[in-house]
């Protein structure tokens, strides 16, 4: 089965929020990356949620390499968030949900190819998901859009 544009486009925004659930998993519960990678791909891709929901089918690819950038680039990608925050916000103390967007947000900055303000556009949904009342998602916004500079100024 071939795949149009728009149903690659809403896999790969799956798998975005997938990464930032699987990276809040990895802090509050402790389980490995590899627990939680395996978690998701199993059960949570594509997985009936009740009677009148299902969760979408993932990009397997893209959740398998943003987790794993962002544990292995935490300490770079959270070094570039504190960057962004103001100082009396260190990454430590912001909202555990919004430092897993910002850890997943950072591994496509630094890792990918995909468009800064893709990601940006990409990770601010994310934030809507969580915190629809939105003002989460402007600071979302404001923050990535320093580390964007930061990683990839050719970009801008």
């Amino acid at each position: 089965m071939t795949l149009s544009g728009n149903q690659k486009r809403k896999m790969k925004s799956a798998s975005r929020l997938y990464a930032v659930q699987a990276l809040f998993q990895m802090e509050t519960s402790g389980q490995t990356v590899d627990q939680v990678r395996v978690e998701f791909l199993d059960f949570r891709f594509g997985a009936a949620v009740d009677d009148t929901a299902d969760m979408i089918e993932g990009d397997a690819e893209l959740f398998e390499k943003t987790l794993s950038d962002a544990v292995n680039n935490q300490g770079t990608i959270d070094q570039m968030t504190d960057r962004a925050l103001v100082a009396k916000w260190p990454i430590a103390r912001i909202d555990p949900t919004l430092r897993a967007l910002f850890r997943a947000a950072g591994a496509e900055l630094l890792q990918s190819e995909t468009p800064p303000k893709v990601v940006i556009s990409e990770y601010v949904a994310v934030a809507l998901a969580f915190f629809p009342e939105g003002k989460e998602s402007k600071f979302v916004n404001a923050v990535l859009d320093h580390m964007a500079r930061e990683a990839r100024p050719e970009a801008f």
